[in-house]
């Protein structure tokens, strides 16, 4: 009898199309969902019957009590070597093997700036009034040439932000907990000396920080009231470090000009969630690591690691 696996959230219908699964047609049926698993009774319901599951980033949580109702899963591939949802304590108890993926930092720092310019020029405005036979010119674009970035984290991402940023002519700063002057010194930028100075001094912030005890809500009320009424906010990295409400209340109120969002509490986002309607907020599907290049290799890799779990010598274990 075959192995079944489930493809978490295969949106695009394209997980089996950029990866060769055909060395597991004979002992794995490969079965793709298209639309996300809503809370965990759906989540056990739909898996009961699956012995391996390939999950895409940490949209879809396995704790502890998830992982006690599947009892016949085995292996879990996760799309990179990073993810903060998955119990692995729990997943050893329960004889379940996690395993994750390369991933390439390349995609998110491009959506960032696809983000950015999109906000700075207006384009989305501008986009639908030519479509749509409206105003000619309604928007005036805000520069980036010698204006400030603001980078709250500079690590493998933000390091690369900034270096775009360094590119348009801006005056980069950076700030979070554990930023040394040595590394702002190392990719040409200013080391902010603290968090509200980075947030009153830039026009354009963006977020490139992990989330974790120490991150989440970092920005609240009273730092969004810090930012200049002619800033932008960017956020790719991860949405619990904005407080959405905190976000929302200051972009109906126009506080500032405007945000730019690819990561948020709930996803997909419900149809009638308030971010849909905000003002002055530009927004993606978490489109950060949408990538063929990236999805070549998650799915590529997860064939690998299902192969060699088989072969019983498990690659890229987690974590």
């Amino acid at each position: 009898m075959r192995l079944r696996c489930a493809l978490l959230d295969d949106f695009q219908g394209i997980a089996t199309e950029v990866a060769d699964w055909s060395a597991l047609a004979d002992r794995v049926e490969v079965v793709p969902f298209r639309e996300h698993l809503h809370g965990e009774d759906a989540l056990v319901a739909a898996l009961d019957g699956y012995d391996i599951v390939v999950t895409l980033r940490e949209r879809v949580a396995f704790p502890a009590a998830v992982l006690a109702r599947l009892p016949r899963l085995r292996l879990l591939v996760a799309s990179g070597m990073r993810n903060s949802v998955i119990d692995y304590a729990a997943a050893r108890a329960h004889g379940v093997t996690v395993c994750g993926t390369a991933s390439s930092s390349t995609p998110p720092v491009e959506l960032t700036w696809a983000l950015l310019l999109g906000l700075a020029r207006g384009l989305v405005e501008e986009h639908n009034a030519v479509r749509a036979g409206g105003p000619w010119q309604s928007t005036l674009g805000a520069d980036l040439h010698g204006r400030r970035l603001g980078l709250l984290g500079l690590g493998k991402i933000g390091g690369r932000v900034a270096r775009v940023g360094l590119a348009f002519g801006m005056r980069v700063s950076a700030w979070s907990q554990n930023l040394t002057r040595e590394r702002a010194d190392e990719h040409g930028v200013e080391l902010a000396p603290t968090k509200e100075a980075l947030l009153s001094g830039s026009d354009f912030v963006s977020v490139h920080l992990a989330l974790g005890d120490r991150t989440r809500g970092l920005l609240g009320a009273a730092e969004l009231a810090l930012l200049k009424p002619t800033a932008y906010l960017v956020n790719t990295s991860r949405a619990a470090i904005v407080d959405q409400d905190a976000l929302l209340a200051a972009l109906h109120e126009g506080r500032f000009a405007g945000a730019a969002l690819d990561v948020y509490d709930l996803e997909p986002l419900p149809a009638d969630h308030p971010v849909r309607t905000a003002p002055r907020l530009l927004t993606t599907p978490h489109l950060g690591y949408v990538s063929r290049a990236n999805y070549e290799t998650y799915y590529g890799q997860a064939v690998e690691g299902i192969e060699a779990y088989l072969a019983g010598t498990p690659l890229r274990q987690l974590p």
